[in-house]
């Protein structure tokens, strides 16, 4: 396996490790929240006030933060091109282009001039 290959995979693999520990965090303070508020909602009950329930909009904000951090998370995961890959890549579609560019000025020349042979007819 070449080297860049290796270096590739071990920063996936950290990458990874890194991710987990994050997730592994934010699991750990989500439980910890839920605790505190089954806390206050048990000390709200207790009491002769009532629990006002939240709309459902509520909840909205934290699915848009959610999808954001998803995105993100997402982002980190893909493999980016190195600079060369990328600079080889645009020569190769520059070159498809100009090579299928003069194929179809190529093509619509000989129709032209097919149509000028068979209708003897100048445009």
């Amino acid at each position: 396996m070449p080297k860049n290959e290796r270096q590739k995979r071990s920063a996936r693999q950290a990458r990874q490790r890194e991710r987990q520990e994050r997730e592994a965090a934010q699991a750990a303070s989500v439980e910890k929240a839920d605790k505190a508020s089954k806390k206050s909602d048990a000390v709200a009950a207790s009491g002769t006030a009532k629990k006002e329930t939240k709309p459902a909009k509520a909840k909205k904000p934290g699915r848009i933060r959610s999808y954001f951090r998803e995105v993100r998370s997402e982002m980190h995961r893909v493999v980016w091109p190195s600079r060369q890959e990328t600079r080889d890549y645009s020569v190769a579609v520059i070159l498809m282009l100009v090579v299928f560019g003069l194929a179809v000025w190529a093509v619509d020349t000989g129709f032209i001039s097919l149509l000028i042979g068979f209708t003897s007819l100048r445009g």
